[in-house]
This record gives C-alpha cells, structure tokens and sequence, in this order.
C-alpha cells in the first residue's frame, strides 16, 4: 500500500509505525472473510481493510468525523483478521495507534468520557473493582433478571499448601479475575504443586495495562506495564522459569510488553526479558508430564471456547483441547471457534448491541452438541458467556482437579 502521510506523522514515532504497518497491506481482502463485525454489519468500514484505508486517510490529513471513530470503536481487536493474513500485517498494533492519534483529534461526547475514565478507573484496580463487585453481589437477589445475570456470584478460592519445590515460576494474579474467579490461580497452584513447581506472585505487580493500552490511553498503560516489570525483576535475576499468565487476554499484553517498551531506554530491555519469560497456562503444561494429573469428573463432555487472545492473539490454537484429551475429557465439536464471543475486553460495556449478538451465535455453536460444561482460557469470556449458558463456565484449569 502505498502512503503519503502529512508531516506531523511522518516525523512521529507513532506515524512511523503505521506507515509501516500500512505498506505491508496487499488490499486482498482476505480478512473480511474473517471478520465477526463485518459478517454481522456487512459494511466494508466495519472490517480489517476498511479500517486501514481509515487511519490511512487520517494519517494522510483527510477530514475524519466521529463516524470514522465509531468505526475503529467497533473493532473488537480479536485479530482474527492476522490468522488469514497472507501478508503479516500487524493490524492489532495499527488499530490501537489509530484510535489514539483519533482521540486526539475528535472529541467524544460527555457521557462516553466519563464511561471510559470509569473503566480505566476502576476495572485495573482490584481494591476498587473488588468492592463494587461485593456492593453488586450483595444486592444480587433483587436485581431485575436482566442484570443479575450479568453480576457474577461470589466465588471462594481453595487454598493451597505452602511448597517448597526446587523449581518455580511466576503468575500474575490479575485485577478482575482476582476479584471474580479467585479459584482459577489456585487451581493453577494446586495443579503446578502436583507438578512440582511453586507458582509464586509478586505482590506488588498489578494490572498488565491492557484496559489502558485499548482504551487509548498508552502512557497510562505503559505504568502499568512498568511497575509489572519492577515488581517481577527481582524474581527473574534469581532465575525464575517462567511468568505464568492464566488470562489469556492478560498473556497477549505482557508479550506484547517488549514491542511497546522497545523506545524506552530504561526499561526495554527488560521488558524485552518478561515478554521472553511469558507464558500461558496451557505453553506450560503442555510440556510437563500431565499423565499424572487425575481429574475427578473426566466423564462430562466439554465445549471449548478458545478466546480471541489465545488463538488469534498467542496463536495457540489446539494446545488447551490436547491438554484436556490427554487427562481424559471428550471434548464436543463447536463451529465457527474462531469467531469471537462478543467480551473483548471492555467491547462488551461499550458496544452492547454488538456483543450481545455475537454472544448469541457464540452460545448456540457452544450448547449444540449439548456439553455438560463450558470451558475457556479468558476471564472476560468466561464471565460473559456465563451470562447466558444454560450450563457452567469454567476456566479449564479447574478441570485438572
């Protein structure tokens, strides 16, 4: 693809790297095939490619409008699009530099300000998010049905025994997924226990900056990222294994962390070391010996739902399924597995409409076959499929027990 971008972005690092991005596009269009917006709304500008010729323009000094802000807002950057690429573009890194240089230019209405200052406010902050979610529970039964389902109930964690195995590794514990599914790390940690491994956390990291980094707030998400990389540093010069991500959406980030500290002098090296060290769930275990795992309830057929991150995002299509055949379970077919089920981070708060209906295709390919369980990889999945399943949601984790 060919570029002329104006001045003022050619000399930006951010310029640069969209221009970059842009002239690896062919225009073949193979990634509308793939595409969960463009299948629903069937409009060129709500797909991969019509996308690029929009942040092409803006970058070239066209006139953008809030219509071209809504379009890049209904991306839910699930990169699908990546998997059928046959030219590499990096439309994940593109869409998101998009969005920044836009809201920069165009000024969002009041009421969207304020709903995305919230979020950012609240979801990476497991104090504050902790504390709304119990005021939520505690009401729960008399909320309309409508709402309640979308408050999830209250979930103890199991605990484990302190281990003192020569081996260990690092898991992040995450901001939303350890104020709602508290019992997916301390699956992880009995799971690895039994394995051999001690799986610590640093108390002092927090959230991985994705919220931030999607919602257009990359200073903000860059914090983050470095208090992550101060608090896990003392653990990798003593030789740690490996930082355990069990959120898959949280993984995609902290990878990431190299290509989005890769210009600051101080910390890219670093961060290039974590993104080396990180690992999901599933890239772990996949390589220990699991023949010794015994989980309890292998007789239950499974539906599983690979979230965008893990499959598109990580790549790693087919490593959690291998996983729980090799302890015993039967998983059911599910169609369309590579279309996303409508969380997106915090796609589902701020395109409803949307999400709802991916939800419903994601629900009915789920429970055709009629599995006793769903299983996923993804917090934010898990949480939203769960608010319309007739059976439960589960990290897949919990299955090894």
């Amino acid at each position: 693809m060919q570029t002329n971008l104006t001045e003022q972005y050619r000399n930006s690092l951010l310029g640069q790297e969209a221009e970059a991005i842009l002239r690896s596009c062919v225009h073949c269009g193979f990634c509308t095939a793939t595409c969960p917006t463009y299948q629903l709304l069937g409009d060129e500008l709500d797909g991969p490619r019509g996308r690029i010729y929009l942040i092409k323009q803006m970058l070239e000094g066209e006139r953008v409008t809030r219509k071209t802000q809504t379009h890049l807002d209904r991306c839910l950057t699930c990169r699908s699009c990546e998997t059928t690429c046959p030219s590499g573009v990096r439309y994940g890194q593109l869409v998101d530099i998009g969005r920044e240089l836009i809201e920069q230019t165009i000024p969002r209405p009041i009421g969207q300000k304020i709903q995305r200052w919230l979020l950012r406010r609240v979801l990476p902050y497991p104090g504050r998010f902790e504390l709304l979610l119990g005021l939520g529970q505690a009401v729960r039964p008399m909320l309309p049905a409508g709402i309640k389902r979308k408050v999830p109930e209250r979930q103890h964690a199991t605990s484990t025994k302190p281990s003192n195995h020569t081996r260990s590794m690092l898991v992040l514990a995450g901001c939303a997924q350890s104020a709602t599914t508290p019992q997916t790390n301390a699956a992880a940690c009995q799971v690895f226990n039994h394995l051999g491994i001690n799986l610590l956390t640093a108390p002092a990291a927090g959230c991985c900056g994705a919220v931030s980094q999607h919602l257009s707030a990359s200073e903000e998400a860059k914090r983050f990222i470095r208090n992550n990389i101060d608090a896990w540093w003392p653990y990798v010069e003593q030789g740690i294994e490996a930082i355990v991500i069990t959120a898959s959406g949280c993984g995609v980030m902290v990878k990431d962390y190299a290509e989005l500290l890769k210009h600051d002098a101080q910390y890219a090296d670093k961060a290039r070391r974590v993104s080396e060290l990180s690992r999901d769930l599933s890239e772990v275990l996949i390589n220990e010996d699991i023949t010794q795992l015994t989980p309890s309830n292998t007789n239950r057929q499974v539906a599983f739902h690979s979230p965008c991150t893990l499959q598109h995002g990580q790549q790693l299509t087919g490593v959690v399924e291998t996983i729980l055949r090799k302890t015993g379970y039967a998983l059911v077919d599910v169609e369309n597995t590579h279309l996303c089920c409508g969380s997106a981070g915090t796609y589902s708060i701020l395109q409803p409409a949307l999400s709802q209906q991916l939800l419903t295709n994601k629900i009915a390919a789920l429970q055709h076959q009629q599995p006793d369980i769903i299983a996923t990889a993804n917090i934010g999945c898990q949480l939203h499929i769960a608010t319309r399943a007739d059976v439960p949601v589960k990290h897949w984790i919990e299955l090894l027990l």
